[in-house]
């Protein structure tokens, strides 16, 4: 029998899955659409504070409810390298959103969230620092992207090819 992760777990993996895929589609429609941006920006922001927030419940969940095992027969390599790659996934999910913070802090503009709630600062404002954080969150973002399709890939080679039960211990 597969033991599956708890339920709290599953929820918010598929919840974030869905956000994280929407957040990248959004930010690429934002930097190639001048017509859309402010609309898109204002999805943006507020989505990305509400991934971060997730991300934080999410890391405590993943604390305090520890995943199943993975299979005895899968090889000590491959173990490190899912271990690995999960914690890059998080390591990720906090740096994107926290970057982005950053670097609209540094560049001089409001972080508006819901009405006139607005975010504090997080940096100074500065345009040197901006012009360093802007491409770093691009460059998250793509990394963010590749390791969101890698752990794509991994979950359905777990499905299809090895049908170890990893696969099904996050959707059942």
């Amino acid at each position: 029998m597969t033991q599956t992760f708890p339920l709290l777990s599953r929820l918010l993996h598929w919840t974030m899955a869905v956000l994280i895929l929407a957040m990248l589609f959004v930010g690429a429609a934002m930097v190639s659409s001048l017509s859309d941006y402010s609309r898109l920006v204002a999805i943006h922001r507020p989505l990305g504070i509400l991934l971060l927030v997730l991300v934080a419940v999410r890391l405590i969940n993943r604390l305090l409810a520890s995943p199943p095992p993975l299979p005895v027969a899968m090889p000590p390599l491959l173990k490190f390298v899912a271990h690995a790659s999960h914690w890059l996934l998080y390591g990720l999910m906090f740096a994107l959103p926290l970057v982005g913070w950053g670097m609209l802090s540094a560049g001089g503009y409001p972080i508006p969230l819901i009405g006139s709630f607005h975010l504090p600062p997080i940096l100074p404002h500065d345009k040197a620092l901006y012009a360093i954080l802007r491409p770093a969150h691009t460059v998250l973002a793509y990394l963010l992207f590749l390791t969101f399709l890698a752990h794509l890939g991994a979950a359905l080679t777990h499905a299809l090819v090895f049908k170890d039960g990893v696969f099904r211990s996050m959707v059942k």
